[in-house]
């Protein structure tokens, strides 16, 4: 139910499973994870991510699970938390293009995504109250940041949905566009990204993450910025921008960092 197709520097993965909402059992799981390694060795410089049909992701694919002998843990832990981490790492910037349902998974999948372009009429939330099950795949993290304690737990509680508009209002994406606008909008702005010096990019990806996670002030900030820049300052693309700026040209980047 995984595509990957690379169109030059561009690469683009496909939940391709639209009667189920792309849900992911655990085989598609492991092809979703095949096809960013398989994406990241072709040495492409962006990557954008999908979904076929009417909706980005509804989650898990519970349509086979007994919850008599479900192990929540061993899927989670197991498969869905390595493939998250993957995917952060993934050696260019990532872009995902999400209409109709981000749940669950889903939305662990658009979390560990660089940058997320939400269709306005996308849903987006925590539907497990339902379920006798809660929030995973890194949402509850991504909606206390963003949103506070209380905002995340009338969600959790009410299981109602975000649209796409309010999900950007509340800071939880970048930006939203109308759905038969969303994929073509995704592709410009992920080629346009190819074409720039990926390598710098790759450093902000880092560094945001690292003040994210280890909550760092101002000037702790300030001070692995000065150490990054002093790195890129060595790569060729750094070269190559400087002089063209100063040639009043346009850059030609290779995507170099060192």
């Amino acid at each position: 139910m995984i595509d990957l197709t690379i169109d030059g520097s561009v690469a683009e993965v496909v939940l391709n499973a639209p009667g189920k909402m792309n849900a992911l059992d655990e085989a598609a799981l492991t092809e979703l994870g095949d096809a960013y390694a398989e994406a990241g060795r072709a040495g492409v410089r962006a990557l954008v991510l999908r979904g076929e049909g009417r909706g980005f992701c509804a989650g898990r694919d519970i349509s086979a699970v007994d919850p008599a002998t479900d192990d929540a843990h061993s899927y989670l832990a197991g498969k869905v938390t390595p493939l998250l981490r993957a995917m952060t790492r993934f050696p260019a910037p990532t872009f995902a293009a999400v209409q109709g349902p981000c749940l669950g998974v889903g939305l662990g999948l658009a979390i560990a995504t660089d940058v997320v372009y939400v269709a306005d009429s996308a849903k987006i939330g925590s539907p497990f109250a339902r379920l006798g099950a809660t929030l995973d795949s890194g949402g509850h993290a991504l909606f206390t940041e963003r949103l506070g304690a209380h905002r995340t737990l009338d969600l959790v509680y009410t299981a109602e949905l975000m649209s796409g508009q309010e999900a950007v209002r509340s800071g939880l994406f970048s930006r939203s566009v109308p759905a038969d606008e969303l994929l073509e909008f995704t592709r410009a702005k992920a080629a346009a990204v190819a074409e720039g010096a990926t390598g710098a990019f790759l450093a902000s990806r880092e560094l945001v993450a690292q003040i994210r996670d280890e909550r760092l002030g101002l000037w702790a900030s300030v001070d692995h910025e000065n150490r990054v820049q002093g790195e890129l300052c060595r790569s060729a693309d750094y070269v190559e921008g400087f002089a063209a700026f100063q040639q009043k040209r346009p850059p030609r980047f290779t995507g170099a960092r060192r």
